[in-house]
């Protein structure tokens, strides 16, 4: 069984240096051959390594200079939720995104399952001080 809270702090690291850096695969390296990653309710799901590097190769070619915040992780059993912030520009306009991930790892601390749900502002903003549960 994985220790489902390494492998949140391990994910939340690596997509916060991976997107910081626009490094897909270093994304990439976080999920399961067989992972499905659903960026946002209502769009499609992606399936697979490829799928997920499809995504994340498509929304980091839209942005530069992207600053990350996430959260602790809210851990049970094999499952975690990080609430998450960034802010960017994108295709030329700031940007900032706040939003969530619910995932479940396999044996080996692997994603196999990741949903996210955001909200986004047409403005590059920091967290607001105080009472956030965001890290630098």
């Amino acid at each position: 069984m994985t220790d489902a809270r390494a492998a949140a702090m391990r994910w939340a690291a690596a997509w916060k240096e991976g997107w910081e850096a626009l490094d897909v695969e270093r994304i990439v390296a976080l999920y399961a051959p067989h992972a499905t990653f659903s960026s946002e309710p209502f769009r499609d799901v992606y399936r697979g390594r490829q799928g997920v590097r499809t995504y994340v190769a498509a929304a980091f070619a839209e942005e530069d200079d992207p600053r990350v915040w996430t959260s602790d992780p809210i851990v049970d059993g094999p499952r975690a939720s990080i609430s998450w912030w960034a802010s960017f520009r994108e295709d030329g306009l700031e940007t900032t995104l706040a939003g969530t991930s619910v995932m479940r790892f396999d044996d080996d601390g692997l994603v196999v399952e990741q949903w996210d749900t955001w909200n986004t502002l047409p403005d590059r903003r920091e967290p607001p001080a105080g009472g956030t549960p965001f890290t630098e």
